[in-house]
């Protein structure tokens, strides 16, 4: 974990504070919500966790900057923050507890520190570059991940999130016939889907339409799993626009599928 064992405890801190605020507001009967721009729902609740990571970094980190889904970009250094306040704010709206906050730190291009906290779920999993994948409820109390050894596209497990995103932007072909391959396919969506192929328990997922505040933790959460992560098209990294994780055996069998 060198030079990073600070900035992975500090996570934990921010994490600790994103349950606090999130899980007040969770099923709560007089929960804001407003629509943006994109036709998706935000609520007060993302809004609250995202100023109160920034409110901490502000102070604590000061130097460095924060790219947030609520509130954008502020600073310029190339330590930065990449936050998804709640990831799954449909489920969230709806009292589906498979919801997240996504905290990632970038140095330059690579992601060092990755922390998906789920508290609904009772359940954290968290990365730094060179250290491994590890899942629990705090740094004391965890077990480490890694994903499956399946090597068969057809023994596979599959996870997706949304259908109409794979026909909008003309992959709905190569879909299904990975649906069609595979031995098993659910929507488990979202964050959710990769922290299960970091943990071994599925083997594939993939969303076709996602920005890096989706991204940027889940993918460093999945490598140091041993699982291979990139956009469609094959580029390693969390900024290509789309997702695609594996256990890395099926890697280049899936992206094969998927260009059909």
């Amino acid at each position: 974990m060198a030079g990073y064992d600070d900035d992975l405890r500090f996570a934990h801190v921010l994490a600790d504070a994103a349950d606090a605020a999130s899980l007040n507001r969770f099923r709560a009967r007089d929960l804001a919500v407003v629509t943006k721009i994109d036709r998706t729902p935000v609520t007060e609740a993302d809004q609250t966790v995202e100023e109160r990571i920034r409110t901490t970094l502000g102070r604590a980190r000061p130097r460095d900057a924060i790219l947030g889904e609520e509130f954008g970009s502020t600073g310029n250094s190339p330590r930065c923050w990449v936050i998804d306040p709640i990831d799954g704010t449909e489920n969230y709206l709806r009292g589906v507890p498979a919801w997240a906050t996504l905290i990632g730190l970038m140095d330059g291009t690579d992601v060092v520190v990755g922390v998906v906290t789920a508290p609904a779920l009772n359940r954290r999993w968290w990365a730094s570059r060179g250290a491994g994948t590890y899942a629990g409820r705090s740094l004391h109390s965890a077990t480490r991940c890694q994903v499956s050894g399946i090597t068969d596209v057809a023994d596979a497990f599959f996870s997706y999130s949304s259908l109409d995103d794979w026909d909008a932007l003309g992959r709905a072909g190569g879909f299904e016939s990975l649906t069609r391959t595979c031995r098993r396919t659910r929507a488990f969506g979202d964050f959710w889907s990769y922290m299960l192929v970091a943990e071994g328990a599925i083997d594939i997922a993939s969303e076709p339409s996602v920005t890096l505040w989706d991204l940027a933790a889940v993918s460093l959460i999945v490598t140091e799993a041993g699982g291979q992560f990139t956009d469609l098209n094959g580029n390693p990294g969390p900024d290509g626009g789309s997702g695609l994780a594996t256990n890395g055996k099926l890697h280049a069998e899936v992206l094969d599928l998927l260009a059909n």
